[in-house]
């Protein structure tokens, strides 16, 4: 394993693992950043610095020797064990992470008894989640509760147990394959954000200690065992001292303050940063908590929670934050402006690079080129679904047969995996008349039963976007920017994989390829230009071949079609009556899910986006219908 104190650079990222070391009730680390940037390997070598644990002997769980809260107590005798790094694969099933009916036992004892899961094995160590992001939800759920509580409860197949499970969240991501709700980020105590150094001597260095590294691992180890070693004591003395370190009033008060002006939502960012800032005053080895404790917690846990849109930006302004904590220390009673950069001890932390700001530009105000103005305010939209049920990968849209989703009954024909409890049930009637006399269960072919699961899957949202000049009053297209924002939030939440199709002048564009990265349509979108004639048929000609390219990539990924326009058509593309060609070109998508929403404003309407609609065999909504509150859903008739 690469040692943990060979790893260089990555500042902001060492101190976090390093705090939640001393303190696990600070929550965990989220680590954001660009592959190849060295994630997995620093998490890795953290296990390797925790102290060794005094656990009872054969405990399934790891407990505390004479522990009385554990399923498997009494105990009997104790050992001594290296703290375990447990990882979980993106693909686990939810048996897997929680635990599940132990099959062997079940099948030749007839007992119930419960086999741990990842969650049991992570007790008191490193619980590692790596591309947390592509984990389906209800797993992401199931495991943040266990960490928020400490303690892991199953409830399934016949088995009720509850049992302690409190170890080292870290979750990797990386934000180019789409990000985590903003409910789930608040989850996570603390958040980096890494990259690749730009500095050429850094990066020489990290192939020079790569490269070494590979071609004798031990001799590398051991060259690092005493910096290792050093940081393993330090870690063991800061835990030992943190009982003992007090967090003024005033420190209090700044802690209050600084949150309350960052306006994060409810109170788990204050208690992060107070943990945090606790831990850091014991890793500095200081008897209080100061000002330069708060400042090193707040670097580390609001970044994340400041985050009040996913299209916004992540990270925290240098200025922001010396700002806030200069009105802060109003608070708490100190008259300095600033924070001290002096305090004893290590953990000082590096000048954070203000993350990059993508900024449309406005140039270009000739009529038919027109920047899109701003977006109207957003609202929750509508929920709008693939009819029938698929079988693409995990989400929140439209239903969907899964590997991994809720068992909602048995089957003799289709399924995957054994429906343990329905075998079990469909065989015992019969046991006396096949013979059994002794422990164990007869099982024959047909008591074989399959479990049958529904989920919800992510779907390919294609929004087909009308910018030409009979959508381009201000007030007009203001709405329908405003509409696709809020469209594209709930792609957002519901895991979707999201393209832009617009059209003007006298063609259309693929303003945006298919891909998971929904900031990135948000981003394209404002930069749309505006104007110019109407080429609806060329619009739904580049939908349709988007569509087809997108089913060779992958044929169990649904799409759905988001068409927003008022159903004019003064440009064809294709030669012909715009009208005509517009009517034609929809029957290319006529076994395609689609909704239409209809841009059409005024007291006159001439209906033009329900021809488009029916034309499309698709559903046909007003812009102003697209509101949550308006209904339930939509749902496009089979």
């Amino acid at each position: 394993m690469f040692p943990f104190s060979a790893v260089v650079g990555h500042d902001d990222l060492r101190l976090a693992l390093l705090l939640n070391a001393v303190h696990p009730g600070i929550g965990g680390v989220l680590v954001r950043g660009e592959k190849g940037t060295a994630k997995s390997t620093i998490v890795r070598a953290l296990a390797a610095l925790l102290p060794e644990l005094d656990v009872s002997a054969h405990c399934r769980f790891g407990c505390v020797p004479g522990s009385a809260d554990c399923p498997d107590a009494p105990h009997e005798g104790a050992e001594r064990r290296p703290a375990k790094l447990v990882e979980l694969p993106v693909g686990a099933t939810e048996d897997r992470l929680v635990g599940s009916l132990d099959l062997e036992k079940a099948l030749t004892e007839g007992v119930r008894a419960f086999q741990p899961g990842l969650l049991a094995a992570a007790h008191r160590g490193v619980l590692y989640v790596d591309e947390v992001n592509l984990l389906h939800d209800h797993l992401v759920d199931l495991l943040l509760d266990a960490a928020a509580m400490g303690r892991a409860h199953v409830e399934r197949e016949g088995v009720s147990i509850s049992h302690p499970s409190q170890f080292l969240l870290v979750g990797t991501m990386n934000p180019e394959e789409g990000e985590l709700r903003p409910q789930l980020l608040d989850r996570f105590g603390l958040t980096v954000s890494v990259k690749a150094a730009r500095d050429v001597a850094v990066r020489t260095e990290v192939i020079r200690r790569r490269l070494a590294y590979e071609a004798d691992p031990v001799a590398f180890a051991a060259r690092w065992e005493a910096e290792d070693a050093a940081l393993r004591q330090r870690i063991a003395e800061a835990k030992e001292k943190l009982p003992e370190v007090s967090l003024p009033d005033g420190e209090l008060r700044r802690i209050a303050a600084v949150c309350a002006a960052f306006e994060v939502d409810g109170m788990r960012a204050d208690l992060v940063v107070a943990r945090a800032a606790t831990a850091h005053a014991a890793w500095r080895g200081a008897a209080e908590v100061e000002e330069s404790d708060v400042e090193a917690a707040v670097r580390l846990a609001l970044p994340h929670r400041r985050r009040r849109d996913p299209f916004d930006e992540p990270g925290i302004e240098e200025q922001q934050l010396e700002d806030a904590m200069r009105e802060a220390a109003e608070h708490a009673g100190d008259p300095d402006d600033g924070p001290d950069d002096d305090g004893p001890g290590g953990g000082e932390l590096p000048e954070p690079q203000d993350a990059p700001q993508d900024r449309p530009q406005r140039n270009g105000n000739a009529p038919n080129d027109r920047p899109a103005p701003e977006p109207a305010p957003a609202f929750k939209a509508r929920v709008l679904e693939v009819p029938g049920v698929g079988e693409g990968a995990p989400g929140k849209r439209s239903r969907a047969r899964a590997r991994t989703g809720r068992v909602v009954r048995s089957s003799t024909v289709d399924g995957g995996g054994l429906h343990l409890v329905d075998t079990l049930a469909t065989a015992a009637p019969h046991q006396a008349a096949r013979g059994r006399s002794g422990p164990g269960l007869l099982l024959t072919g047909a008591d074989l039963r399959k479990a049958v699961r529904e989920g919800k899957e992510s779907n390919l949202v294609l929004f087909v976007v009308d910018a030409s000049g009979s959508m381009a009053a201000q007030k007009r297209m203001s709405a329908v920017s405003g509409a696709v924002v809020s469209l594209l939030r709930d792609a957002y939440q519901r895991r979707d994989k999201v393209g832009v199709v617009t059209f003007r002048g006298s063609q259309a564009e693929v303003a945006l390829p298919p891909t998971t990265s929904v900031d990135a349509a948000a981003t394209r979108l404002r930069k749309m230009r505006t104007g110019g004639r109407t080429p609806l048929a060329d619009g739904l000609l580049k939908a349709h071949r988007v569509l087809e390219v997108e089913r060779l990539r992958d044929p169990r990924k649904r799409p759905l079609v988001v068409l927003l326009t008022d159903g004019r058509a003064t440009s064809s593309g294709l030669g012909g009556d715009p009208s005509k060609d517009a009517l034609k070109a929809a029957g290319l998508l006529e076994q395609t899910a689609v909704v239409v929403v209809d841009c059409e404003q005024g007291h006159v309407r001439l209906g033009l986006a329900q021809k488009i609609a029916e034309a499309l065999r698709g559903t046909c909504v007003r812009l102003d219908q697209l509101s949550a509150d308006h209904l339930a859903g939509v749902v496009r008739a089979a």
